[in-house]
């Protein structure tokens, strides 16, 4: 069913007061440290502008550009120049011996016996070669097809790198949003505890209490006491952590909008996020990606029985070589086939489908997954909207119950630490609705996680 919309502004008053006194007592602990405010849209957007997992995502994507560029360029013809200056040692010339062409009457030819030298010591040869590879094009087109299942691939994980971490944002924010109300509870209850003390502590002294009711009390107090010192430093870790994914320094003292929350958009059925998981959830589309790339790995290993063809054109340059033209061009084709290889081919084109097949099965697992995961969120959202609606009731026996020991005490007939302890309570059951609508609109953003959307 269509999850509702359960507005987060009930608490948003004691919201503001928590985090006066949070401020107060940070400014204390902190004088050096730098204040920031934020609202929420705020604080994710300088978490995507300077999160440095986002910014690892994004040079992944600029390298699987890259790759694929590689890939592209060999359907291009290769031209490269070849040039070399070499020396010969020693020469060996034709040697025409004396009389060898015949006897004239003039005398034999030739006369004396010639030595014709064969280029020369010193030669210069410099060619320019294009090769453009013709038959390997089957290759090349399967090297782009994987280089190109890469880069969607990291297209889909940069996208779902900054969906994660908005929703890391989300929850950050919203944790330190509870922790300052559940640092006021936490106070509030031990201002509670400590009137309890001094009350029994005045009963013990006048015989109206035995002495172990004292021991108790002190007991509650230090309970109290320890509960708002694991608050704070509950507090403290939230900071450092949401200080870390905007990118700020650590430490610098967060002063958070809890008005800025808005309110979220209602999302599909859990029937229609099914439907809709094949087309949109990263990880199946990841994982279809990395299917693609396994059948271009079947493809390349088909083709390599494929003979190398290549077409060539050189125009060359040489001085001091024998029987050549200074420039002369080169045209024609080169052939390789390899006819034996100890059936390496045949072992990569067994290892290429085991990989598509391990592809392929993981894909299904992954679908499989995916569709678990959204319908056990579906599952907490609803508890979570029960939750909110039970807390919501909560509060209200709470106010009144403090309503009435509040007039209880303008007559005398309610003890100060009765009063105390009931706005103790109510402020406890704040936070439970602040935390149960929270944790509502978190679960509801991490569908639209699963989805392929950015969190609200």
């Amino acid at each position: 069913m269509a999850a509702s919309v359960v507005p987060v502004v009930l608490v948003s008053p004691l919201l503001l007061l928590a985090q006066q006194s949070n401020a107060a007592a940070a400014a204390v602990d902190l004088p050096n440290a730098t204040s920031v405010h934020l609202t929420l849209p705020g604080a994710v957007e300088m978490a995507l502008a300077h999160n440095r997992h986002i910014m690892l995502a994004h040079l992944s994507v600029t390298d699987s550009e890259a790759q694929k560029k590689v890939a592209e360029s060999h359907f291009y013809p290769i031209i490269k120049n070849q040039s070399a200056v070499l020396h010969i040692t020693e020469l060996e010339g034709v040697r025409i011996p004396a009389g060898a062409v015949g006897e004239t009457p003039a005398g034999v030819l030739p006369a004396e016996t010639l030595i014709i030298g064969q280029g020369g010591a010193t030669s210069y040869t410099s060619g320019t070669e294009l090769a453009q590879p013709i038959t390997q094009i089957f290759k090349i087109r399967a090297g782009v097809k994987a280089a190109e299942a890469d880069l969607n691939s990291a297209h889909i994980q940069s996208d779902d790198a900054e969906n994660g971490v908005a929703l890391l944002v989300h929850k950050l924010y919203y944790g330190i949003l509870i922790e300052q109300l559940r640092g006021t509870a936490a106070k509030d209850a031990v201002d509670a505890a400590t009137l309890v003390e001094h009350e029994t502590k005045r009963g013990v002294d006048e015989g109206k209490l035995l002495a172990d009711s004292e021991l108790s009390s002190r007991a509650d107090l230090l309970d109290k006491q320890q509960t708002a010192l694991v608050s704070r430093l509950n507090l403290d870790d939230l900071t450092l952590q949401l200080d870390d994914a905007l990118g700020l320094p650590l430490g610098t003292h967060l002063i958070l909008d809890p008005d800025s929350l808005g309110v979220s958009s209602v999302l599909p059925t859990r029937a229609e996020a099914i439907a809709l998981l094949l087309n949109k959830s990263p990880a199946i589309l990841s994982a279809t990606q990395t299917v693609d790339k396994a059948k271009a790995g079947v493809a390349a290993a088909r083709d390599e029985y494929i003979p190398d063809l290549t077409g060539v054109a050189r125009y060359s340059y040489q001085s001091g070589l024998p029987f050549l033209v200074h420039n002369f061009g080169t045209f024609g084709a080169s052939f390789t086939y390899t006819l034996f290889d100890g059936g390496e081919r045949e072992a990569k084109l067994q290892d290429a489908r085991i990989k598509l097949t391990m592809a392929q099965t993981q894909l299904k697992q992954t679908e499989a997954d995916v569709s678990i995961e959204l319908s056990s969120a579906y599952d907490k959202a609803e508890q979570l909207e029960q939750l909110v609606g039970v807390t919501t009731q909560a509060l209200e026996a709470r106010e009144e119950s403090f309503r009435i020991q509040s007039e209880r005490a303008k007559v005398d007939a309610q003890l100060a630490s009765g009063v105390a302890t009931a706005h103790a309570t109510l402020t406890s059951t704040r936070m439970n609705v602040l935390n149960s609508q929270l944790n509502l609109s978190l679960a509801r953003n991490n569908i639209r996680r699963l989805l392929g959307e950015r969190p609200e």
